[in-house]
């Protein structure tokens, strides 16, 4: 890089747990309309720290003909000999932003379509899109699933039939169009959850429960979370829906870190219980990371439902074991967490958005609070909707935000802005990350240093595409 190459200017502070921090030599008081501290004369703008643009390399494999592959993986399943010509099929559609959803719903389709039967597409999404039957269809459009997309109808419904009880009382919820279709194939991505740790976290069986379970299982299911072990719940429900309601199979979908579809597996419904753990083991492996594990302020241009459960990955920002800090647990730890806005395809849910201590008028002005209220409450995880300390601008997010950290000078603080939790290939690094960045194996630069990028109405730019 150039005489400017990040990194060898002496200014550089590469900071640790165990190296002694900066302390504060000038006053960095909130700024006033003119961003101006008027005792002295500074403008706390002025200190921000320099960025850079960086791109990280992960281990990406990637599926090339996923009509293809989803083909050859249903064909594992046999269904042929199970499926006669004229039977129905419920395939399910749940509310995330998962790579190449719709294709591969469309290939789902398709194969059952070349057996004779007859395929239509149920949402599975819990209480998502407000618990309404509308919402639901919105976010299916909003993720570019619609009947056009994937060539099958959609039957949509918030009605649920209870097929049976766990033996623990619990009575099984069952969406009403996907009880009375003749078979049910789950098609869902495998994944951690964000709060809950076991063998099985997110994917085929949350999908038999919360999915298929609707506003009304999900309702029960997060509930009995205060009196029963998650995996308890998981078992003893999928249990009875694998008994009750003819799944003839699941699609898993594994994703890569740069939010690729790397995998795609059928598996057979006496399998999903030992081949789901081994599936998720996976998905963890090709999770997402940050370019550094210790942060003093993450910066997230956007969050919502169709990227994670709580809008932002907890699992990559370091708070799946506790909402508001890491833990020894947790791969990352972020001392402040900003928000910048939420994605159009979440329609104004904004649950998640209470992990972070700060955010913006702009960003509370897009939230729906009765979608997140329904979804949170539902979920039984309201603190992830208290809105956090709201300002008019970026600007001044981050100059609060950078005013709890502790003694650290403003232009010394580890601040990384990312896209989002599933676009983690190009983010933004201050300049206490440089010297790291270069030594590093797996991270470029790919730009020179700059200013804090604020426009004059003291507003961030976004991450821009890594490709």
């Amino acid at each position: 890089m150039p005489e400017n190459r990040p990194g060898r200017a002496n200014q550089v502070s590469i900071r640790s747990p165990s190296t002694a921090l900066c302390f504060r030599t000038q006053p960095f008081a909130l700024r006033s309309p003119q961003y101006t501290d008027t005792d002295s004369g500074v403008d706390p703008v002025a200190r921000f720290p320099r960025m850079a643009d960086i791109v990280q390399r992960f281990d990406a494999p990637r599926v090339d003909d996923i009509p293809a592959t989803v083909a050859d993986q249903l064909k594992t399943l046999k269904l042929d000999q199970q499926i006669q010509a004229g039977e129905t099929v419920a395939v399910t559609a749940g509310s995330r932003g998962i790579a190449n959803i719709a294709t591969i719903l469309k290939a789902t389709v398709d194969h059952l379509k070349q057996l004779g039967a007859v395929p239509f597409i149920v949402p599975a999404m819990g209480s998502h899109g407000g618990g309404t039957v509308e919402g639901q269809l919105d976010v299916l459009r909003g993720l570019g699933v619609t009947e056009e997309s994937v060539g099958a109808e959609i039957r949509a419904t918030m009605e649920t039939v209870v097929v049976a009880e766990t033996d623990g009382g619990i009575p099984v919820h069952f969406d009403r169009h996907a009880h009375e279709a003749d078979h049910v194939l789950v098609v869902n991505r495998i994944k951690p959850h964000t709060r809950f740790v076991g063998d099985i976290e997110s994917g085929l069986h949350k999908m038999l429960l919360i999915g298929l379970g609707k506003h009304n299982g999900a309702k029960i299911y997060h509930a009995a979370i205060l009196t029963h072990s998650f995996s308890e719940i998981i078992a003893s429900v999928a249990e009875q829906v694998l008994r009750s309601c003819g799944v003839v199979g699941g699609l898993a979908i594994l994703e890569n870190a740069e939010d690729e579809t790397a995998m795609l597996e059928a598996v057979v419904p006496e399998n999903f219980g030992a081949r789901e753990p081994e599936l998720l083991q996976q998905a963890c492996r090709w999770l997402p990371t940050l370019p550094f594990p210790e942060v003093d302020l993450l910066i997230v241009d956007r969050i919502g439902k169709n990227i994670s459960g709580t809008g932002m990955d907890a699992n990559v920002i370091g708070r799946k074991f506790h909402d508001h800090k890491a833990t020894d647990q947790d791969i990352a730890r972020c001392l402040r967490i900003m928000v910048r806005s939420l994605t159009e395809e979440t329609h104004g849910n904004a649950t998640g958005i209470g992990i972070a201590q700060f955010t913006t008028e702009r960003c509370v002005a897009q939230v729906d609070p009765v979608k997140t209220r329904v979804n949170c409450i539902t979920a039984n995880h309201v603190e992830v909707a208290a809105i956090p300390i709201t300002l008019p601008t970026d600007a001044e997010a981050v100059e609060c935000a950078l005013q709890t950290i502790g003694l650290v000078e403003p232009e010394n603080a580890r601040v990384i802005q990312i896209a989002d939790t599933l676009q983690m290939t190009r983010t933004r690094v201050s300049e206490a990350y440089f010297r790291l960045v270069e030594s590093s194996p797996n991270l470029d630069f790919a730009s020179e240093p700059y200013a804090f990028p604020l426009d004059d109405a003291g507003f961030l730019s976004d991450i821009p595409p890594a490709h």
